[in-house]
């Protein structure tokens, strides 16, 4: 069998050029990293503004497990799918971290025959966005620093510096860190702290920017540090906003890429859903809106934290308005989640099924506590049997869900069929009322206790004394209307990683809250989650070469 690199090397991709042109984009209004990527120019982002909006799809999936769900891989075989059926489809989906594609989980482009290419570029480097998301986080860090050492005019108390140096790299070393030893011209010694740069305020303003004087506002909100009146001090205030902006510029721009199919693929952003909002850029979405009747995108992890943020931070700023859900599954990981062995989910095991499914229940219930009509698709394996499958479908169809079976990851596009045939029929029969979860008149906890309650199924929150402080600090300052973006762990609807099904009788632990002002959301840090992941025992980086011939081997 064919590895997914292996599978992608060996495509014949169109320029991208001829991609652009099968959505109206002519090769002036494109600006080209060599021959099969480009950026939309800000006169084709302008030019399109006036189109009419196609079908917004958006794609999530149960909790993560180690057995797999393929969310991305369903995202793009859709999108090749709706093209074998005639239909004018593109899709919106972020771009991958560094940090997980040398650690565990390896990249996310896809797999099978249902990948975005080149893959390894896109995995990899890509157009550079990440890195300049990096430098401008680190120019407001070294900016911080430097005006203490030039005199303190803002008066920062160096004990009150809430803004972090990032990297896109797993790298736990860096969490905790002291800088400024040495001399007197080395700076003060503080305590600093990293997080990775997908997880950082600036990948979130970058999603969440319209334009460039949006962007622009945004950065010059962020709350870097405080005084020693306990008053916030901005970006606008140590007058980093146009370097951070400058840096910026081709970053703000979406990327276009191409399917093994040649659908066509808006790629942009990449905030981590368990730590930030886990979705593309607005701006990528709302183009792809304007290009194609049917925008495919897809929000990070399980339904409980990509779903949640993109329906309660993305939509709510943005105004977009989803008119469907997709909701990934697969008979392994349903097993797992009902107790069976990861070296055992090759064998039918209805019995742990039947008892994995609260989890895949619990998802279909919060989805449409939005208002948004829900498909159920399982991404099949070759080791699922028919009692297993029907099963699920029978289960979905019960709880008034669409249901089709997915095999894009063996057949591409064709394997895809059933699934944006059932959705067509969905989209065409059932209306969507989307609306958000809350108010935004509610009070912060009280917005994290919807959230635990009514999303995750908590009894209740528990927040420490920091963290109800820094709430109640937050709401004095005026971000009190600002929607919530929990850090939870992605493992399970909990925040403890080994409660896996729907567990019960649980609560939710919130240890820490801030507020990412640019973003526009206040970030409440639950259980043990972190922001610098840390790399495993037996890294995928381990695996990784290139040959003389610079062919790259062992991504994923």
């Amino acid at each position: 069998m064919k590895t997914d690199i292996q599978i992608a090397q060996e495509a014949v991709m169109k320029p991208i050029t001829e991609i652009a042109r099968t959505i109206g984009i002519e090769e002036g209004e494109l600006e080209l990293y060599g021959t099969y990527k480009a950026k939309l120019s800000e006169a084709y982002m302008e030019r399109m503004k006036g189109q009419p909006d196609g079908k917004l799809i958006l794609v999530t999936a149960i909790n993560p497990t180690p057995a797999g769900e393929g969310k991305t891989t369903t995202s793009i075989g859709l999108g090749q799918a709706f093209g074998k059926l005639g239909k004018k489809a593109i899709l919106a989906l972020r771009e991958p971290s560094l940090g997980p594609c040398f650690g565990v989980k390896g990249g996310a482009a896809g797999g099978g025959y249902a990948q975005l290419v080149p893959m390894e570029d896109l995995n990899l480097h890509f157009t550079g966005d990440f890195h300049a998301v990096t430098s401008a986080n680190n120019l407001l860090a070294a900016l911080i620093d430097n005006h203490i050492q030039q005199g303190n005019e803002l008066g920062i108390d160096p004990r009150q510096i809430v803004w972090k140096r990032c990297e896109d790299m797993n790298d736990r070393a860096l969490r905790n860190v002291v800088i400024g030893l040495g001399g007197r011209t080395d700076g003060f010694v503080r305590e600093d702290h990293f997080v990775i740069t997908v997880a950082s305020e600036i990948m979130a303003i970058l999603c969440l920017a319209e334009d460039m004087k949006d962007l622009k506002e945004r950065l010059g909100k962020i709350v870097a540090a405080y005084n020693f009146d306990g008053e916030p001090v901005t970006a606008g205030d140590l007058k980093a906003v146009g370097a951070m902006a400058a840096l910026l510029k081709d970053a703000l721009k979406p990327n276009l890429i191409q399917t093994l199919e040649h659908t066509p693929a808006l790629v942009h952003g990449g905030p981590f859903a368990n730590i930030a909002h886990g979705c593309n850029s607005v701006r990528a979405t709302k183009a792809a809106l304007k290009m194609a009747d049917y925008c495919i995108t897809e929000a990070g992890f399980g339904a409980d934290l990509g779903a949640e943020k993109f329906f309660d931070i993305k939509c709510r700023i943005s105004g977009l308005k989803p008119d469907a859900a997709v909701l990934v599954a697969t008979v392994r990981a349903l097993k797992y989640n009902g107790g069976a062995a990861k070296a055992d989910l090759n064998k039918e095991d209805v019995a742990a099924l039947k008892k994995g499914i609260v989890n895949l229940e619990k998802h279909i219930e919060n989805l449409k506590k939005f208002g948004v009509p829900v498909v159920v698709t399982l991404n099949s394996f070759a080791t699922d049997t028919v009692e297993e499958v029907s099963f699920v479908k029978d289960f979905c169809e019960e709880r008034g869900c669409e249901f089709a079976l997915s095999q894009v990851w063996e057949k591409g596009g064709e394997g895809g069929i059933e699934l944006a045939r059932k959705l067509m029929e969905t989209l065409e029969k059932k209306e969507s009322r989307f609306h958000v979860l809350y108010e935004d008149d509610l009070g912060l906890r009280e917005k994290i206790t919807m959230i635990a309650k009514e999303v995750y199924g908590a009894n209740c929150v528990n927040f420490s004394p920091a963290a109800a402080r820094q709430l109640e600090k937050l709401e004095k300052l005026g971000f009190g209307a600002l929607p919530v973006c929990m850090a939870k762990n992605q493992y399970s609807l909990s925040d403890d990683p080994a409660l896996l099904g729907r567990p019960e009788n649980f609560e939710i632990n919130v240890r820490e809250a801030y507020v990412s002002a640019g973003a526009g959301f206040v970030v409440a840090l639950t259980g043990a989650v972190m922001t610098m992941p840390g790399l495993p025992k037996s890294p995928a980086a381990y695996r990784i070469d290139v040959d003389e011939n610079g062919v790259i081997t062992g991504l994923f």
